[in-house]
């Protein structure tokens, strides 16, 4: 839960880098709460709660993409990849599993600890 609350702390910052872990949990976290509010809205039968949680979510999720992009050495222009059908999506999918690129024009490596 740490990862979602830093990301929504973070949620218009496009700059700086976000590590994998940081992305995916995320992720996993905003789907679990997708899914659950259409759970609810299945059992009630009231449409629109996943819908205005989804608006919600998505400058989070593209700051969050933004930045897990620029953690791989690659620019925010590489979203539009995801725009080529079936292609574009397993390239962008790549670029999201790479590991941390060592010290980039974006920041230094989150995952390297400070030397004293």
């Amino acid at each position: 839960m740490e990862y979602f609350t830093l990301a929504l702390k973070k949620y218009a910052d496009f700059s700086g880098r976000a590590r994998r872990k940081e992305y995916w949990m995320f992720t996993l976290i905003a789907m679990l709460f997708h899914l659950s509010l259409m759970v609810i809205e299945a059992a009630i039968g009231f449409m629109g709660i996943s819908i205005l949680f989804s608006l919600f979510m998505l400058v989070p999720s593209l700051s969050i993409l933004v930045r897990r992009l620029h953690d791989t050495n690659h620019s925010a222009w590489w979203l539009l990849i995801g725009l080529v059908p079936v292609c574009g999506a397993i390239a962008l999918f790549i670029f999201l599993l790479l590991d941390s690129d060592d010290a980039n024009p974006y920041g230094f490596n989150p995952k390297a600890s400070p030397v004293f």
